[in-house]
């Protein structure tokens, strides 16, 4: 249970640390533009190069009251295509380490697999919309942090956005197409219904809703999750902090935890 504590004080930590932040870019102001630019976060297809590290930490889980700790790497790549067209390029490749979740005092720490999802998104000013590719990568290093399968489906997002306000929603169906065949077959649908609103000093609030539908398993998990965050500089680097709490709403006993944190540090490229 050491390990555990250890956790929980990188989580405080975690915490006290995006609030310091918060805080220090309400009072700073980093500029006129830091409302374009959290509002420019909150869209998903937004051309904007940005790198979150998403840290995720959830207790409770299943029959042994499991530990999952998982750093989601998230960069976001655009392209432009044309004037009217752009291709946003979204990855996520999960970093995990958790304890007591495939049974009483085990320990898995890896790479889980990779999500892979390209956007094409014309220009627009009223509805904001994306769709294209999502694929499933088998990037995991331990076998309990994968599926051993490769995966592909569609992704769409739909959402609108006013000056300080955005809403709407980001979607994924994959199914597995390919790997190893004494693997159970991948099949998940993933949904977050989202809602943001933003003030001048880049300060902004928040609350999204994801669900998981595993299809094979026949199993759903739901979430709501409050936000709060703000925009601050590091020298020349612009960094958006943020905090959450995932509140579990809906999940089968072996896979839902009995509460949940997320903290958000991502990194920024306005000028790209």
């Amino acid at each position: 249970m050491k390990v555990f504590s250890n956790n929980t004080k990188r989580l405080l930590f975690a915490v006290c640390f995006v609030l310091s932040f918060q805080s220090y870019g309400q009072e700073e102001k980093p500029g006129a533009s830091a409302q374009e630019l959290a509002d420019k976060l909150a869209n998903p297809v937004a051309s904007l190069i940005s790198v979150p590290l998403q840290n995720n930490f959830n207790y409770g889980i299943g029959p042994y009251n499991g530990v999952k700790y998982t750093v989601n790497i998230q960069p976001v790549i655009p392209f432009k295509l044309s004037d009217n067209l752009n291709l946003i390029t979204r990855y996520i490749l999960p970093v995990v380490d958790q304890r007591n979740i495939t049974g009483l005092n085990t320990h898995e720490f890896g790479l889980s697999d990779a999500t892979v999802t390209a956007f094409f998104a014309p220009k627009s000013k009223k509805i904001i919309y994306g769709i294209g590719p999502a694929f499933l990568v088998p990037t995991a290093t331990e076998k309990f942090l994968g599926t051993e399968k490769f995966g592909l489906g569609p992704s769409l997002l739909v959402m609108h956005q006013g000056k300080g306000l955005s809403v709407g929603f980001i979607a994924n169906q994959i199914w597995s197409v390919a790997g190893a065949d004494d693997r159970a077959d991948f099949n998940s649908f993933y949904t977050q219904i989202f809602l943001s609103h933003s003030y001048k000093s880049g300060a902004n609030w928040g609350v999204n809703a994801e669900i998981t539908q595993n299809w094979e398993g026949n199993t759903t998990l739901i979430s709501l999750n409050p936000m709060m965050g703000g925009i601050t500089k590091f020298g020349d680097q612009v960094v958006q902090f943020s905090v959450q709490p995932l509140i579990p709403i809906v999940g089968h006993q072996s896979i839902k935890p009995d509460w949940g944190l997320r903290a958000v540090v991502a990194f920024v490229f306005p000028g790209s």
